[in-house]
């Protein structure tokens, strides 16, 4: 069983940054596929960003390409997203996800088995 911690949501206005971590358990996060959903009210949820096993490959949807970075430190279990020039329209509850012994980038929910309980992210105008 892997469980997921996410933290480093809060409130921003537009332009501002946030740094989402996801802090994993288990032994063998370094062969984990990576990745960030999120889901606004009354939408379904999409794939924000995502990251292989060893952090070589990465993802990014375009809504958010030249914004937000993904990264992780196997050493610690964690995975980030660093968020900046935040929009109103980015506003959404942020979840990581993962999926043992995967090496290549995921970026349908449907692919991923561990969720965490995600963290609220919201925008002001």
């Amino acid at each position: 069983q892997v469980q997921l911690v996410e933290s480093g949501g809060g409130l921003v206005q537009a332009g501002g940054s946030l740094r989402l971590s996801c802090a994993a358990s288990g032994r063998t996060f370094s062969s984990y596929a990576m990745g960030w959903f999120r889901q606004a009210p009354g939408k379904e949820r999409e794939v924000v960003a995502a990251i292989s096993w060893s952090g070589g490959n990465t993802y990014y949807a375009d809504s958010v390409k030249g914004r937000f970075t993904i990264s992780r430190d196997n050493a610690k279990n964690t995975v980030y997203l660093q968020m900046n020039s935040l929009k109103p329209e980015d506003t959404a509850v942020y979840y990581c996800a993962a999926r043992p012994i995967a090496t290549i980038i995921l970026r349908s929910p449907s692919l991923y088995d561990y969720w965490g309980q995600g963290t609220q992210v919201t925008v002001s105008s």
